[in-house]
This record gives C-alpha cells, structure tokens and sequence, in this order.
C-alpha cells in the first residue's frame, strides 16, 4: 500500500494551493484564520468561486479519485479557507445521484452544485440520535401527499437552508431499520418552524426543526418507499469521510507553536502534552492515508485561549457524535473490519 502522492497528485495539490490563494476572497481568509464566525453569504461567495464539486461528470462535478477529494479540503484547511458546506454537495447529492430518478437529478443537482439552494440534515431526534433507527418522525401518506410530524435536533445550518432531506417512518408496524424513507422537505413548507439551540461556545449553528403537518408531494421521496435506511447508510458513507480534520488541526498547532515562540514561553510539561497531539494526529492522517489507499482499490469502507483556543475547542466537542457517536464508530470498525 503506497501512502505517499503520485506526481499527478502532487500537481494537483499545487493546482488547488495556488487557486485558494488566487481567489480566496481576503476577507473571508481573515475570519477563517482569526476563527471569527461565517456568515451564509461567505459560503455562498466561495461556493460559487470553486463552482466545482467532485461528482460524476455527466451532472456537473469533476469525477476526482477519492485522493484528488481529500487533498482538494486538505488545502483549505492549509489555506485558511471555510469548507463548504457538504449537505447539499457531500451528502444528499450522492444519493440523489445513485437512487433518484431523472427528474429528481435535473431538479435538485444543478442548484446544489451552483449553492444556489442550501440543504440540512433531518436525522437525529431527541430520541434517536446515535441510535438513529429509532426515529420516531411520521411520514403518513395520503395519496399523492406526505403529511409529516416529527422533530429534528443538532440541524447545522437549518437556519440558512431552503431544503432539508429527511428520514421518516412511512411504516410504523415494521422493524427499526425497515418502514423508514428518505424524503426532501422544502423548508419553507407551512408548518416547518426552525429553532437555535445555542451550543457551549456561544455559537448558534445548530437548531431543532418542528415538522407538523407538513405536506410534501410523494415525488420528492428519493427511491423506493421503506429503503431509507439502506439509503441513509449510503449517506453516511460520503458524511464520515474528511471529519477527522487533520490539515486544520495542523494549522491550529502552528498557531499555538508560533504564539509559544512570539509569547517566548517555554514550559516542558506543556511542550510535552503538544508533542503527544502531535504524534497522535500523525497516526490518524496515516489511518486516513490508508483509508484513501483502500478506497482508490475500490475498498469501502489566557486572551488567545478566550477568543481562540477555547471556543473551537469546544465547539469541536461536537465532532465526536457526528455520523454517530465515537462509541458507534467504534462498534462498526469491530464488526466490519476486525470482525469480532
């Protein structure tokens, strides 16, 4: 298994390195690097800039090896530039792409790969979250309608998007995973009704969102009614792919190095708990290197610390149950990879 890039990969990486730099809009490159929050025109401005996701040619994308994707972000975070949002792009354009039907790819596709439209993930729930197959939101169908109830909770961006993709029971007699579809919801259907929930930073990203009553045609469920599930672990598939975040916490560590040096402080217990990060974010990128390695196979698988430091810190506390808690992670690589 070979871990290191190929020279076309190489260019590549310097092809995108040099257009971040080119075109990253100077303002929106100082709010990234000062950890200062976006607002949705920043998306919007750099989506439209790059214009350029990585799907398959025949609707819009550029078709790139799953090395060409991971080095693409690798450089924002290197180029202080803001990822885009990925749940139009990453996440319900890749089923829409593999399970929707022709006038399902022509309507949504060409506006997600613009950014003209911003989507949101319906999953979790207050009662199902890790646990996802226990979601208890109603999708009751009454001919050509869906009447959805439910509640969503942990929605990032719900306040920006005009769509949401939603898992919802079409089947309450049938077992957890089953009786489950995926449906997209126009958020501003009456009776959707968005709510922050403000998170231990301060910050205000995520919200519940309230689904009562909502009629949603049956044309905008995606597949076969009670295959969400299967369509849904697709999903998270693309969603657990690049959380991990290497290239900015290498960046974060910089920062922290280049305080240190310009704050002349020098402390060997601190000095020592660095080197250990270090060296454990230098296994995880090696993890994720070999991860690539198998799916390019075909295998799938103080005043700095108040203003900086502390509230990312914080706020990345939320990483840890994205796509599923890191106590399900764990349970799948088990399961699936060692097999016990």
């Amino acid at each position: 298994m070979d871990l290191a890039f190929s020279p076309e990969e190489r260019a590549f990486r310097d092809e995108v390195r040099d257009f971040i730099a080119t075109h990253l809009p100077d303002d929106i490159r100082r709010k990234v690097q000062a950890g200062d929050p976006l607002v949705k025109d920043d998306y919007a401005r750099w989506h439209r800039i790059l214009h350029d996701p990585g799907w398959p040619v025949e609707w819009g994308g550029t078709d790139w090896t799953p090395v060409q994707r991971h080095i693409f972000y690798e450089e924002f975070a290197y180029g202080w530039a803001p990822r885009l949002l990925p749940f139009g792009l990453n996440m319900v354009a890749p089923v829409i792409v593999e399970f929707g039907n022709d006038a399902q790819r022509a309507r949504y596709l060409p506006k997600i790969h613009s950014g003209e439209e911003f989507w949101c993930q319906g999953y979790s729930e207050p009662g199902a979250g890790s646990d996802l197959a226990s979601l208890a939101t109603r999708a009751e169908r009454r001919g050509d309608t869906y009447i959805i109830n439910g509640t969503k909770t942990w929605i990032t961006a719900a306040q920006w998007a005009d769509w949401i993709f939603v898992l919802a029971r079409t089947d309450p007699a049938a077992k957890k995973q089953e009786g489950i579809s995926f449906i997209l919801v126009d958020m501003r259907s009456p009776g959707v009704t968005v709510r922050p929930i403000q998170t231990i930073d301060g910050g205000r990203e995520i919200n519940e969102v309230h689904l009562e009553n909502v009629e949603v045609p049956v044309e905008n469920r995606v597949g076969d009614e009670g295959d969400g599930w299967t369509y849904a672990k697709f999903l998270l598939e693309h969603e657990r792919t690049g959380t991990a975040g290497i290239a900015g916490c290498r960046q974060q560590l910089a920062t922290l190095h280049e305080m240190l040096e310009r704050e002349s402080i020098d402390d060997r217990r601190l000095n020592e708990r660095i080197a250990q990060v270090e060296i454990e974010l230098e296994a995880l990128a090696f993890t994720e290197l070999r991860t690539l390695a198998a799916e390019s196979a075909g295998k799938r698988l103080g005043p700095y610390a108040e203003r900086h430091v502390a509230p990312k810190y914080f706020n990345y506390r939320k990483t840890s149950i994205y796509a599923g808690s890191n106590e399900i992670q764990k349970n799948i690589i088990a399961k699936r990879i060692l097999k016990l």
